[in-house]
Protein backbone atom coordinates (compact mmCIF):
# COMPACT_ATOMS: atom_id res chain seq x y z
CA UNK A 1 0.00 0.00 0.00
CA UNK A 2 1.30 3.31 -1.06
CA UNK A 3 2.91 5.73 1.65
CA UNK A 4 0.79 8.30 0.19
CA UNK A 5 -2.66 7.14 1.56
CA UNK A 6 -1.72 7.78 5.23
CA UNK A 7 -2.14 9.33 7.63
CA UNK A 8 -4.17 11.62 5.96
CA UNK A 9 -7.75 11.44 5.67
CA UNK A 10 -9.04 13.89 2.80
CA UNK A 11 -10.57 13.56 -0.02
CA UNK A 12 -8.21 12.48 -2.33
CA UNK A 13 -7.49 9.71 0.26
CA UNK A 14 -10.53 8.47 0.26
CA UNK A 15 -10.24 8.73 -4.03
CA UNK A 16 -7.38 6.23 -3.65
CA UNK A 17 -8.94 4.37 -1.15
CA UNK A 18 -12.19 3.42 -2.78
CA UNK A 19 -10.07 2.45 -6.25
CA UNK A 20 -8.33 0.09 -3.81
CA UNK A 21 -10.67 -1.40 -2.14
CA UNK A 22 -11.96 -2.72 -5.59
CA UNK A 23 -8.80 -3.43 -7.10
CA UNK A 24 -7.74 -6.15 -4.66
CA UNK A 25 -8.30 -8.81 -2.10
CA UNK A 26 -7.02 -7.79 1.40
CA UNK A 27 -5.76 -9.94 4.02
CA UNK A 28 -7.75 -8.43 6.41
CA UNK A 29 -11.26 -6.26 5.87
CA UNK A 30 -12.74 -4.82 9.07
CA UNK A 31 -16.47 -3.95 9.47
CA UNK A 32 -16.96 -0.99 11.19
CA UNK A 33 -15.33 2.36 12.05
CA UNK A 34 -15.49 2.62 15.68
CA UNK A 35 -13.09 2.03 18.21
CA UNK A 36 -12.80 -1.63 17.92
CA UNK A 37 -12.83 -1.72 14.58
CA UNK A 38 -10.01 1.05 14.02
CA UNK A 39 -8.02 -0.71 16.89
CA UNK A 40 -8.39 -4.20 15.05
CA UNK A 41 -7.28 -1.79 11.39
CA UNK A 42 -4.09 -1.03 13.51
CA UNK A 43 -3.64 -4.58 14.87
CA UNK A 44 -3.42 -6.12 11.67
CA UNK A 45 -1.81 -3.52 9.66
CA UNK A 46 1.05 -3.19 12.38
CA UNK A 47 1.53 -6.94 11.75
CA UNK A 48 2.55 -6.51 8.50
CA UNK A 49 -0.75 -7.08 6.94
CA UNK A 50 -2.69 -5.76 3.93
CA UNK A 51 -5.56 -4.33 5.91
CA UNK A 52 -9.53 -2.16 4.77
CA UNK A 53 -11.50 -0.54 7.02
CA UNK A 54 -15.38 0.25 6.23
CA UNK A 55 -17.71 1.94 8.04
CA UNK A 56 -21.26 2.86 7.28
CA UNK A 57 -21.92 6.03 8.41
CA UNK A 58 -18.84 8.09 10.32
CA UNK A 59 -15.80 6.99 12.15
CA UNK A 60 -17.23 6.62 15.70
CA UNK A 61 -20.52 7.33 14.68
CA UNK A 62 -21.97 4.78 16.98
CA UNK A 63 -21.12 4.14 20.82
CA UNK A 64 -17.79 5.61 20.07
CA UNK A 65 -18.35 9.36 20.19
CA UNK A 66 -21.40 9.00 22.90
CA UNK A 67 -19.70 7.36 25.97
CA UNK A 68 -18.45 8.51 29.48
CA UNK A 69 -15.34 9.91 27.75
CA UNK A 70 -13.46 7.81 30.77
CA UNK A 71 -10.76 5.30 30.77
CA UNK A 72 -10.99 3.80 33.87
CA UNK A 73 -10.63 0.08 35.49
CA UNK A 74 -14.19 -0.28 36.88
CA UNK A 75 -14.46 0.34 40.20
CA UNK A 76 -17.84 -1.80 40.05
CA UNK A 77 -15.77 -4.66 39.38
CA UNK A 78 -14.58 -5.29 42.60
CA UNK A 79 -17.32 -5.46 44.22
CA UNK A 80 -18.11 -8.26 42.27
CA UNK A 81 -14.21 -9.56 42.72
CA UNK A 82 -13.44 -9.59 38.93
CA UNK A 83 -9.87 -8.62 39.57
CA UNK A 84 -8.80 -9.73 36.14
CA UNK A 85 -10.93 -7.64 34.39
CA UNK A 86 -9.89 -4.80 36.51
CA UNK A 87 -6.05 -5.30 36.21
CA UNK A 88 -6.67 -6.13 32.40
CA UNK A 89 -8.60 -2.37 32.31
CA UNK A 90 -6.26 -0.31 34.15
CA UNK A 91 -2.83 -1.85 32.08
CA UNK A 92 -4.63 -0.32 29.02
CA UNK A 93 -5.51 3.07 31.00
CA UNK A 94 -1.46 2.98 32.10
CA UNK A 95 -0.67 2.44 28.56
CA UNK A 96 -2.76 4.79 26.99
CA UNK A 97 -1.71 7.53 29.56
CA UNK A 98 1.85 6.93 29.41
CA UNK A 99 2.82 5.66 26.05
CA UNK A 100 0.12 5.31 23.28
CA UNK A 101 -1.66 8.66 23.66
CA UNK A 102 -0.79 11.11 26.04
CA UNK A 103 -2.16 13.75 23.97
CA UNK A 104 -5.84 12.39 24.18
CA UNK A 105 -5.71 10.76 27.69
CA UNK A 106 -5.42 12.21 30.70
CA UNK A 107 -5.71 11.79 33.96
CA UNK A 108 -8.39 13.45 35.97
CA UNK A 109 -8.99 13.34 39.79
CA UNK A 110 -12.19 12.00 41.28
CA UNK A 111 -13.91 12.56 44.65
CA UNK A 112 -15.74 9.42 46.25
CA UNK A 113 -18.64 10.97 48.82
CA UNK A 114 -19.13 8.68 51.75
CA UNK A 115 -22.57 8.59 53.40
CA UNK A 116 -21.08 6.41 56.34
CA UNK A 117 -18.62 7.41 59.75
CA UNK A 118 -16.93 4.39 60.03
CA UNK A 119 -17.76 1.17 57.86
CA UNK A 120 -18.04 2.61 54.75
CA UNK A 121 -14.46 4.73 54.81
CA UNK A 122 -12.71 1.06 55.36
CA UNK A 123 -14.42 -0.97 52.91
CA UNK A 124 -14.42 1.59 50.19
CA UNK A 125 -10.91 2.56 51.08
CA UNK A 126 -9.92 -0.84 51.37
CA UNK A 127 -11.63 -1.33 47.53
CA UNK A 128 -9.66 1.97 46.38
CA UNK A 129 -6.23 0.72 47.66
CA UNK A 130 -6.87 -2.20 45.73
CA UNK A 131 -7.67 -0.43 42.64
CA UNK A 132 -4.33 1.45 43.21
CA UNK A 133 -2.58 -1.71 43.69
CA UNK A 134 -3.61 -2.77 40.85
CA UNK A 135 -2.86 -0.42 38.38
CA UNK A 136 0.58 -1.84 38.63
CA UNK A 137 3.72 -0.24 37.36
CA UNK A 138 2.03 3.19 35.28
CA UNK A 139 -0.37 3.52 38.56
CA UNK A 140 -1.59 7.20 38.49
CA UNK A 141 -1.44 9.67 41.94
CA UNK A 142 -2.30 7.09 44.38
CA UNK A 143 -6.32 8.06 46.34
CA UNK A 144 -6.77 10.12 49.53
CA UNK A 145 -9.48 10.04 52.32
CA UNK A 146 -10.62 13.65 52.79
CA UNK A 147 -12.17 14.84 55.96
CA UNK A 148 -15.75 16.41 55.55
CA UNK A 149 -13.82 19.89 56.09
CA UNK A 150 -11.01 18.94 53.36
CA UNK A 151 -13.97 17.52 50.86
CA UNK A 152 -15.93 20.69 50.85
CA UNK A 153 -12.75 23.29 50.09
CA UNK A 154 -12.42 20.78 47.01
CA UNK A 155 -16.04 20.57 46.14
CA UNK A 156 -18.03 23.57 48.26
CA UNK A 157 -20.80 23.13 45.84
CA UNK A 158 -22.19 19.95 47.70
CA UNK A 159 -24.18 19.85 50.41
CA UNK A 160 -22.51 19.44 53.95
CA UNK A 161 -25.66 16.78 55.00
CA UNK A 162 -25.32 14.59 52.29
CA UNK A 163 -21.79 13.46 52.92
CA UNK A 164 -18.94 12.71 55.80
CA UNK A 165 -16.36 12.90 53.83
CA UNK A 166 -15.32 11.23 50.91
CA UNK A 167 -12.48 9.52 48.94
CA UNK A 168 -10.17 11.18 46.06
CA UNK A 169 -8.97 8.78 43.62
CA UNK A 170 -7.68 8.94 39.62
CA UNK A 171 -9.10 7.59 36.20
CA UNK A 172 -7.98 9.13 33.56
CA UNK A 173 -10.84 10.49 30.43
CA UNK A 174 -11.01 10.96 26.51
CA UNK A 175 -12.53 12.24 23.60
CA UNK A 176 -14.22 9.49 22.34
CA UNK A 177 -14.83 10.40 19.03
CA UNK A 178 -11.47 12.40 18.60
CA UNK A 179 -9.37 8.83 19.88
CA UNK A 180 -11.26 6.63 17.25
CA UNK A 181 -10.71 8.86 14.36
CA UNK A 182 -6.67 9.21 15.52
CA UNK A 183 -6.54 5.51 15.89
CA UNK A 184 -8.01 5.38 12.23
CA UNK A 185 -5.67 8.19 10.72
CA UNK A 186 -2.72 5.87 12.41
CA UNK A 187 -3.53 2.62 10.68
CA UNK A 188 -3.96 4.52 7.64
CA UNK A 189 -0.49 5.64 8.47
CA UNK A 190 0.65 1.87 8.66
CA UNK A 191 -0.71 1.28 5.01
CA UNK A 192 -4.56 0.60 5.79
CA UNK A 193 -7.65 1.30 3.37
CA UNK A 194 -10.02 3.26 5.90
CA UNK A 195 -13.42 4.63 4.18
CA UNK A 196 -16.32 6.09 5.66
CA UNK A 197 -20.13 6.14 4.48
CA UNK A 198 -19.27 2.46 2.64
CA UNK A 199 -21.80 0.09 4.34
CA UNK A 200 -21.55 -3.53 3.80
CA UNK A 201 -25.22 -4.56 2.32
CA UNK A 202 -23.75 -8.14 2.13
CA UNK A 203 -21.16 -10.83 2.39
CA UNK A 204 -19.46 -12.35 -0.65
CA UNK A 205 -18.99 -16.22 -0.78
CA UNK A 206 -17.15 -19.14 -2.22
CA UNK A 207 -19.51 -22.06 -0.49
CA UNK A 208 -19.72 -21.92 3.39
CA UNK A 209 -16.70 -19.32 3.27
CA UNK A 210 -17.26 -15.22 3.58
CA UNK A 211 -14.60 -13.84 1.11
CA UNK A 212 -15.15 -9.94 1.50
CA UNK A 213 -18.44 -8.06 1.25
CA UNK A 214 -20.55 -6.32 -0.72
CA UNK A 215 -20.05 -2.32 -0.11
CA UNK A 216 -22.00 0.73 -1.27
CA UNK A 217 -20.11 4.16 -1.62
CA UNK A 218 -23.25 6.49 -0.23
CA UNK A 219 -21.60 9.72 -1.94
CA UNK A 220 -22.28 8.22 -5.20
CA UNK A 221 -24.06 4.91 -5.16
CA UNK A 222 -21.87 3.10 -6.84
CA UNK A 223 -21.33 -0.69 -5.26
CA UNK A 224 -18.19 -2.71 -5.07
CA UNK A 225 -16.99 -5.95 -3.81
CA UNK A 226 -14.06 -6.36 -1.75
CA UNK A 227 -12.53 -9.33 -1.50
CA UNK A 228 -10.61 -10.69 1.68
CA UNK A 229 -9.14 -13.47 3.02
CA UNK A 230 -10.65 -12.65 6.29
CA UNK A 231 -13.10 -10.36 7.75
CA UNK A 232 -13.72 -9.37 11.22
CA UNK A 233 -16.70 -7.32 11.91
CA UNK A 234 -16.72 -5.37 15.20
CA UNK A 235 -20.30 -3.11 14.12
CA UNK A 236 -21.18 -3.10 18.14
CA UNK A 237 -24.87 -2.87 18.94
CA UNK A 238 -25.35 -3.41 15.40
CA UNK A 239 -23.85 -7.05 15.75
CA UNK A 240 -27.01 -9.25 15.42
CA UNK A 241 -28.01 -8.17 11.93
CA UNK A 242 -24.31 -8.53 11.09
CA UNK A 243 -25.02 -11.89 12.05
CA UNK A 244 -27.54 -12.47 9.83
CA UNK A 245 -26.17 -11.11 7.23
CA UNK A 246 -23.69 -13.65 7.15
CA UNK A 247 -26.10 -16.79 7.54
CA UNK A 248 -26.70 -18.89 10.56
CA UNK A 249 -24.04 -20.91 12.42
CA UNK A 250 -22.06 -23.80 11.12
CA UNK A 251 -22.33 -26.73 13.44
CA UNK A 252 -18.74 -26.73 13.60
CA UNK A 253 -17.97 -23.23 13.79
CA UNK A 254 -17.02 -20.55 16.88
CA UNK A 255 -21.00 -20.02 17.76
CA UNK A 256 -22.91 -17.33 17.92
CA UNK A 257 -23.42 -14.23 20.20
CA UNK A 258 -26.13 -11.49 20.52
CA UNK A 259 -25.77 -7.64 21.84
CA UNK A 260 -28.14 -6.47 23.87
CA UNK A 261 -28.29 -2.59 23.68
CA UNK A 262 -28.26 -0.43 26.43
CA UNK A 263 -29.22 3.44 26.47
CA UNK A 264 -26.85 5.85 28.20
CA UNK A 265 -27.74 9.53 28.67
CA UNK A 266 -25.09 12.56 28.98
CA UNK A 267 -25.93 15.62 30.23
CA UNK A 268 -23.69 19.03 29.60
CA UNK A 269 -23.44 21.75 31.62
CA UNK A 270 -21.06 25.29 32.26
CA UNK A 271 -18.28 24.45 34.62
CA UNK A 272 -19.68 27.48 36.82
CA UNK A 273 -22.92 25.75 37.71
CA UNK A 274 -21.47 23.45 39.91
CA UNK A 275 -18.21 24.44 42.31
CA UNK A 276 -15.91 21.39 42.38
CA UNK A 277 -12.29 21.31 41.57
CA UNK A 278 -12.25 17.75 40.83
CA UNK A 279 -14.66 15.13 39.06
CA UNK A 280 -16.97 13.67 40.90
CA UNK A 281 -19.00 9.73 41.10
CA UNK A 282 -22.29 9.09 43.12
CA UNK A 283 -23.99 5.41 43.92
CA UNK A 284 -27.38 5.23 42.35
CA UNK A 285 -30.15 2.97 43.23
CA UNK A 286 -28.94 1.15 40.04
CA UNK A 287 -25.48 1.87 39.31
CA UNK A 288 -22.60 5.52 39.80
CA UNK A 289 -23.45 8.54 38.68
CA UNK A 290 -20.29 10.60 37.03
CA UNK A 291 -19.71 14.34 37.10
CA UNK A 292 -16.63 14.84 34.35
CA UNK A 293 -15.03 17.68 34.11
CA UNK A 294 -14.95 18.66 30.22
CA UNK A 295 -13.08 22.11 29.51
CA UNK A 296 -15.38 24.86 30.55
CA UNK A 297 -18.33 22.27 30.95
CA UNK A 298 -19.10 19.54 33.26
CA UNK A 299 -20.76 15.81 31.54
CA UNK A 300 -23.36 14.25 33.95
CA UNK A 301 -24.64 10.90 33.43
CA UNK A 302 -25.53 8.31 32.92
CA UNK A 303 -28.73 6.10 32.81
CA UNK A 304 -28.83 2.62 31.92
CA UNK A 305 -32.23 1.06 30.55
CA UNK A 306 -32.86 -1.57 27.70
CA UNK A 307 -33.32 0.07 24.11
CA UNK A 308 -34.79 -2.08 21.22
CA UNK A 309 -35.49 0.79 18.80
CA UNK A 310 -33.09 2.97 15.98
CA UNK A 311 -29.50 2.05 16.96
CA UNK A 312 -28.28 5.16 14.50
CA UNK A 313 -30.19 7.91 16.74
CA UNK A 314 -31.42 7.07 20.16
CA UNK A 315 -33.65 9.24 21.80
CA UNK A 316 -33.22 10.90 25.47
CA UNK A 317 -36.45 11.54 27.16
CA UNK A 318 -38.10 14.11 29.39
CA UNK A 319 -37.88 11.15 32.17
CA UNK A 320 -34.11 10.32 31.11
CA UNK A 321 -33.08 13.78 31.77
CA UNK A 322 -35.38 14.21 34.95
CA UNK A 323 -33.69 11.18 36.66
CA UNK A 324 -30.33 12.86 35.84
CA UNK A 325 -31.06 15.92 38.09
CA UNK A 326 -32.71 14.63 40.15
CA UNK A 327 -29.75 12.37 41.23
CA UNK A 328 -27.22 15.25 40.91
CA UNK A 329 -29.29 17.38 42.57
CA UNK A 330 -29.46 15.31 45.68
CA UNK A 331 -26.05 16.19 46.59
CA UNK A 332 -25.21 19.95 44.80
CA UNK A 333 -26.07 23.24 47.20
CA UNK A 334 -27.15 24.48 44.15
CA UNK A 335 -29.77 22.68 42.10
CA UNK A 336 -29.27 22.41 38.20
CA UNK A 337 -32.76 22.96 36.17
CA UNK A 338 -33.54 22.18 32.37
CA UNK A 339 -32.39 25.73 31.85
CA UNK A 340 -28.64 24.81 32.90
CA UNK A 341 -28.63 22.45 30.15
CA UNK A 342 -26.10 23.31 27.15
CA UNK A 343 -26.57 19.93 25.21
CA UNK A 344 -27.51 16.17 25.64
CA UNK A 345 -26.02 13.39 24.08
CA UNK A 346 -27.01 9.26 23.75
CA UNK A 347 -25.12 6.19 23.61
CA UNK A 348 -25.64 2.57 23.52
CA UNK A 349 -23.81 0.41 24.86
CA UNK A 350 -23.30 -3.26 23.36
CA UNK A 351 -24.04 -5.47 25.88
CA UNK A 352 -22.89 -9.30 25.67
CA UNK A 353 -26.13 -11.61 25.41
CA UNK A 354 -26.99 -15.28 24.76
CA UNK A 355 -23.48 -16.59 23.67
CA UNK A 356 -22.89 -19.49 22.02
CA UNK A 357 -21.39 -22.75 23.98
CA UNK A 358 -18.34 -22.87 20.87
CA UNK A 359 -17.41 -19.01 21.49
CA UNK A 360 -13.60 -19.16 20.14
CA UNK A 361 -12.56 -16.12 22.92
CA UNK A 362 -14.95 -15.01 25.80
CA UNK A 363 -14.11 -12.54 28.86
CA UNK A 364 -16.72 -10.91 31.18
CA UNK A 365 -16.61 -8.65 28.88
CA UNK A 366 -16.14 -9.28 25.05
CA UNK A 367 -16.49 -12.29 22.90
CA UNK A 368 -14.49 -13.22 19.16
CA UNK A 369 -16.53 -15.90 17.13
CA UNK A 370 -16.15 -17.42 13.93
CA UNK A 371 -19.41 -17.93 13.15
CA UNK A 372 -19.01 -19.46 9.62
CA UNK A 373 -15.69 -19.79 8.07
CA UNK A 374 -13.48 -16.71 6.90
CA UNK A 375 -15.99 -14.16 9.16
CA UNK A 376 -14.62 -13.41 12.58
CA UNK A 377 -17.11 -11.41 14.59
CA UNK A 378 -15.85 -9.36 18.24
CA UNK A 379 -18.56 -7.78 20.10
CA UNK A 380 -18.97 -6.32 23.88
CA UNK A 381 -16.46 -4.75 25.72
CA UNK A 382 -15.62 -1.37 26.84
CA UNK A 383 -13.81 1.58 25.20
CA UNK A 384 -11.17 0.98 27.71
CA UNK A 385 -10.13 -2.60 26.75
CA UNK A 386 -10.61 -1.92 22.72
CA UNK A 387 -6.95 -2.70 22.18
CA UNK A 388 -7.27 -6.00 23.84
CA UNK A 389 -10.72 -6.92 22.34
CA UNK A 390 -8.86 -5.79 18.93
CA UNK A 391 -5.80 -8.10 19.81
CA UNK A 392 -8.16 -10.86 20.37
CA UNK A 393 -10.32 -10.73 16.68
CA UNK A 394 -7.24 -10.15 14.82
CA UNK A 395 -5.78 -13.42 16.77
CA UNK A 396 -8.55 -15.34 15.29
CA UNK A 397 -8.58 -13.76 12.26
CA UNK A 398 -5.30 -14.39 11.76
CA UNK A 399 -5.23 -18.48 12.76
CA UNK A 400 -7.70 -18.61 9.77
CA UNK A 401 -5.27 -17.38 7.10
CA UNK A 402 -3.18 -20.18 7.49
CA UNK A 403 0.33 -19.09 7.66
CA UNK A 404 2.72 -17.30 10.10
CA UNK A 405 1.79 -13.59 10.96
CA UNK A 406 3.83 -11.79 13.92
CA UNK A 407 2.14 -10.89 17.18
CA UNK A 408 0.25 -8.10 17.74
CA UNK A 409 2.72 -5.23 18.78
CA UNK A 410 -0.05 -2.44 19.13
CA UNK A 411 1.03 -2.26 23.00
CA UNK A 412 4.36 -0.64 21.68
CA UNK A 413 2.51 1.42 18.59
CA UNK A 414 1.88 5.30 19.70
CA UNK A 415 -1.08 6.66 18.22
CA UNK A 416 -0.49 9.62 15.77
CA UNK A 417 0.38 12.60 17.43
CA UNK A 418 1.97 11.08 20.20
CA UNK A 419 5.71 11.18 19.40
CA UNK A 420 7.14 14.87 20.15
CA UNK A 421 3.81 15.36 21.94
CA UNK A 422 6.05 16.18 25.54
CA UNK A 423 8.54 17.89 24.01
CA UNK A 424 6.13 20.48 22.19
CA UNK A 425 4.21 20.79 25.46
CA UNK A 426 6.96 21.98 27.13
CA UNK A 427 7.50 24.89 24.04
CA UNK A 428 4.19 25.62 24.04
CA UNK A 429 4.98 29.37 24.55
CA UNK A 430 7.43 29.16 21.88
CA UNK A 431 4.66 28.09 19.80
CA UNK A 432 2.57 30.33 21.24
CA UNK A 433 4.88 33.06 20.36
CA UNK A 434 5.17 31.92 16.82
CA UNK A 435 2.00 31.78 15.62
CA UNK A 436 0.70 34.15 17.40
CA UNK A 437 -2.02 31.79 19.85
CA UNK A 438 -2.13 32.30 23.24
CA UNK A 439 -0.62 29.46 25.41
CA UNK A 440 -4.39 28.87 26.65
CA UNK A 441 -5.11 28.26 22.41
CA UNK A 442 -1.90 26.22 21.87
CA UNK A 443 -2.60 23.90 24.68
CA UNK A 444 -6.08 22.76 23.64
CA UNK A 445 -4.83 21.95 19.94
CA UNK A 446 -1.55 20.22 21.76
CA UNK A 447 -4.31 18.28 24.15
CA UNK A 448 -6.56 17.35 20.28
CA UNK A 449 -4.06 17.09 18.03
CA UNK A 450 -0.72 16.41 20.36
CA UNK A 451 2.60 16.50 17.49
CA UNK A 452 -0.30 16.88 14.37
CA UNK A 453 -0.54 20.04 15.82
CA UNK A 454 2.37 21.66 13.31
CA UNK A 455 -0.10 20.64 10.57
CA UNK A 456 -2.62 23.52 12.15
CA UNK A 457 0.30 26.18 12.66
CA UNK A 458 0.89 25.44 9.03
CA UNK A 459 -2.67 25.69 7.52
CA UNK A 460 -2.47 29.46 9.87
CA UNK A 461 1.42 30.21 8.67
CA UNK A 462 -0.74 30.09 4.85
CA UNK A 463 -4.01 31.28 5.73
CA UNK A 464 -3.73 33.68 8.53
CA UNK A 465 -7.60 34.49 8.69
CA UNK A 466 -7.72 30.92 9.84
CA UNK A 467 -6.12 31.53 13.26
CA UNK A 468 -9.85 33.32 13.92
CA UNK A 469 -11.99 31.19 16.41
CA UNK A 470 -15.21 30.38 15.08
CA UNK A 471 -18.34 32.62 15.57
CA UNK A 472 -20.87 30.94 17.48
CA UNK A 473 -18.63 28.50 18.86
CA UNK A 474 -15.15 30.16 20.05
CA UNK A 475 -13.57 27.05 21.65
CA UNK A 476 -12.57 25.98 18.36
CA UNK A 477 -10.36 27.64 15.59
CA UNK A 478 -11.60 28.25 12.11
CA UNK A 479 -8.37 25.89 11.19
CA UNK A 480 -9.97 23.36 13.23
CA UNK A 481 -12.77 23.03 10.69
CA UNK A 482 -10.86 23.34 7.35
CA UNK A 483 -8.50 20.27 9.20
CA UNK A 484 -11.15 18.27 10.18
CA UNK A 485 -12.13 17.78 6.51
CA UNK A 486 -9.12 17.95 4.83
CA UNK A 487 -6.97 15.40 7.26
CA UNK A 488 -9.37 13.99 9.25
CA UNK A 489 -12.10 11.92 7.04
CA UNK A 490 -15.00 14.69 7.69
CA UNK A 491 -17.71 14.41 4.78
CA UNK A 492 -20.50 16.22 6.04
CA UNK A 493 -21.57 19.09 8.11
CA UNK A 494 -22.73 17.00 11.01
CA UNK A 495 -19.08 14.49 10.99
CA UNK A 496 -17.78 18.42 11.81
CA UNK A 497 -19.97 20.01 14.30
CA UNK A 498 -20.63 16.61 16.01
CA UNK A 499 -17.64 14.11 16.22
CA UNK A 500 -14.57 16.29 15.04
CA UNK A 501 -15.57 19.00 17.11
CA UNK A 502 -17.99 19.27 19.80
CA UNK A 503 -19.76 22.27 19.30
CA UNK A 504 -23.10 20.13 19.03
CA UNK A 505 -23.24 18.94 22.82
CA UNK A 506 -21.03 22.45 23.93
CA UNK A 507 -23.58 25.24 22.34
CA UNK A 508 -26.56 26.05 23.73
CA UNK A 509 -28.21 26.89 20.14
CA UNK A 510 -26.13 23.24 19.70
CA UNK A 511 -24.08 25.21 16.81
CA UNK A 512 -26.69 26.52 14.34
CA UNK A 513 -25.17 29.82 14.49
CA UNK A 514 -21.91 28.29 13.92
CA UNK A 515 -23.12 26.00 10.77
CA UNK A 516 -22.78 28.52 8.16
CA UNK A 517 -19.47 29.54 8.95
CA UNK A 518 -18.32 26.20 9.06
CA UNK A 519 -19.70 25.29 6.20
CA UNK A 520 -18.84 27.61 4.24
CA UNK A 521 -15.36 26.88 5.71
CA UNK A 522 -15.17 23.41 4.48
CA UNK A 523 -16.68 23.78 0.97
CA UNK A 524 -13.03 24.33 -0.88
CA UNK A 525 -12.09 21.42 1.05
CA UNK A 526 -14.57 19.39 0.20
CA UNK A 527 -15.98 20.30 -2.95
CA UNK A 528 -19.14 21.67 -2.24
CA UNK A 529 -21.18 24.32 -4.68
CA UNK A 530 -23.46 26.71 -3.18
CA UNK A 531 -26.58 24.62 -3.26
CA UNK A 532 -24.27 21.34 -1.10
CA UNK A 533 -23.58 24.06 1.12
CA UNK A 534 -27.32 25.46 1.72
CA UNK A 535 -28.60 21.27 1.92
CA UNK A 536 -26.17 20.60 4.39
CA UNK A 537 -26.81 23.45 6.74
CA UNK A 538 -30.70 21.94 6.19
CA UNK A 539 -30.08 19.12 7.28
CA UNK A 540 -28.03 20.07 10.32
CA UNK A 541 -31.07 22.35 11.36
CA UNK A 542 -33.60 19.18 10.72
CA UNK A 543 -30.90 17.34 12.79
CA UNK A 544 -30.75 19.50 16.00
CA UNK A 545 -34.44 19.88 15.87
CA UNK A 546 -35.35 16.92 15.57
CA UNK A 547 -33.09 15.93 19.09
CA UNK A 548 -34.60 18.61 20.45
CA UNK A 549 -38.26 17.53 19.77
CA UNK A 550 -37.32 14.24 21.01
CA UNK A 551 -36.24 15.17 24.53
CA UNK A 552 -39.68 16.77 25.16
CA UNK A 553 -41.28 13.40 24.87
CA UNK A 554 -41.73 11.12 28.13
CA UNK A 555 -41.50 7.50 26.74
CA UNK A 556 -38.44 6.04 24.43
CA UNK A 557 -41.07 5.24 21.73
CA UNK A 558 -42.43 8.61 21.19
CA UNK A 559 -39.08 10.28 21.80
CA UNK A 560 -38.35 7.69 18.72
CA UNK A 561 -40.84 8.42 16.50
CA UNK A 562 -40.24 11.87 16.54
CA UNK A 563 -36.46 11.39 15.27
CA UNK A 564 -37.68 8.59 12.69
CA UNK A 565 -40.03 11.29 11.25
CA UNK A 566 -37.15 13.48 11.20
CA UNK A 567 -35.45 11.17 9.20
CA UNK A 568 -37.83 10.04 6.50
CA UNK A 569 -38.81 14.33 6.31
CA UNK A 570 -35.30 14.77 4.35
CA UNK A 571 -34.78 11.08 2.35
Amino acid sequence: MSASLGPSLGPQYRAAALRKLAEREFDVLVVGGGVVGAGAALDAVSRGLSVALVEARDLAAGTSSRSSKLIHGGLRYLEQLDFRLVREALKERGLLVNRLAPHLVRPVPFLYPLRHRVWERGYVGAGILLYDTLGGSWKLPRHRQLSLRRTLQKAPGLRKDALVGSIQYYDAQVDDARFTMMVARTAAQYGACVTTRTPVIDFLREGERVTGALVRDLETGAEMEVKARQVINATGVWTDESQRLAGPAKPASGGSVSVQASKGVHVVVPRDRIRLDTGLILRTEKSVLFVIPWGPHWIVGTTDTPWDLDKAEPSATHADIDYILDHVNAVLNTPLTRDDIEGVYVGLRPLLGHTGEETVKLSREHAVIRPVPGLVIVAGGKYTTYRVMAKDAVDVAVSGLGEAVPASVTERVPILGADGFAALRNNRRRLAERSGLTVGRIDHLLHRYGSRVEDLLELIEATPALAEPIPGADGYLKAEAVYAASDEGALHLEDVMVRRTRVFIEERDHGLAAAPVIAELVAPVLGWDAETVSREIGRYREFVEADLAAQREWDDAAANAVRQGAQHSHL
